[in-house]
């Protein structure tokens, strides 16, 4: 698919970590299908997760009672959002596809992650009242996770201690991607990589750039409330 632009947002501290090969597998595979791909490595980048009065360039509305969800989207009107956090928008708008690669943490997102979706995805530019879920504005694009975990497969199914995985995935794909209009594919898990052995981890990096070498032609999910809580 020469020509496409792909997005990595990567949240792990370590170069040589099991995450960092994901990303350079998917780096590698879509730079060969011709795809411009672009990464955020948020760590490297010292990417500030905290959404705060620094997030604003230009004056408040009301300084004296902050609010930030009622300055955002006036902030985004007015071009007066921080620069940090313009620069990730403008890689978002001209991507196709983005790929969120990080190890699960609490069941959720790395906090520096959690910090890019709350501070980039804002209203006005990746959703308005009206204007979400299938009338986001990041409608047309294509978002993907791809997690590691601490635990099997089994310890995440809907009989393992830990429950279903998707149940997790409910808040990040439906609740944020497909809210800012999203299509979302299915996740791609590596589960347990900590206890594989060294082929078993190949194996699973393997796995993600063969799925990658057709993730064009794959259709997104039925992101409703049945396929995280209704199979």
């Amino acid at each position: 698919m020469a020509g496409k632009k792909v997005l990595i947002v990567y949240a792990h501290q370590d170069p040589g970590s099991f995450n960092a090969a994901l990303k350079k597998a998917a780096v590698e595979e879509l730079s060969k299908q011709g795809c411009l791909v672009t990464v955020s490595d948020l760590y490297a980048m010292d990417f500030e997760p905290r959404a705060t009065r620094k997030d604003f360039t230009g004056p408040l509305s009301d300084p004296e009672h902050f609010n930030y969800g009622l300055e955002v989207p006036r902030a985004y009107q007015q071009k007066a959002l921080s620069r940090d956090i313009t620069a990730e928008q403008e890689k978002v708008r001209d991507a196709d596809l983005v790929i969120f690669q990080f190890p699960l943490y609490w069941y959720s997102l790395p906090a520096i992650l959690k910090g890019w979706m709350d501070r980039v995805l804002c209203q006005g530019f990746a959703f308005d009242f009206p204007g979400f879920f299938e009338s986001g504005f990041l409608k047309g694009k294509r978002a993907v996770l791809s997690i590691t975990t601490g635990g099997s497969a089994d310890m995440y199914s809907k009989t393992g201690i830990s429950g279903d995985i998707r149940c997790y995935l409910w808040p990040i794909q439906h609740g944020t991607l497909h809210f800012c209009g999203f299509h979302v594919l299915a996740p791609q898990i590596s589960f347990a990589p900590g206890y594989a052995s060294q082929e078993e981890r190949a194996g699973l990096v393997a796995a993600w750039a063969r799925r990658l070498a057709a993730i064009w032609e794959e259709a997104p999910i039925d992101c409703t409330a049945a396929w995280y809580f209704g199979q």
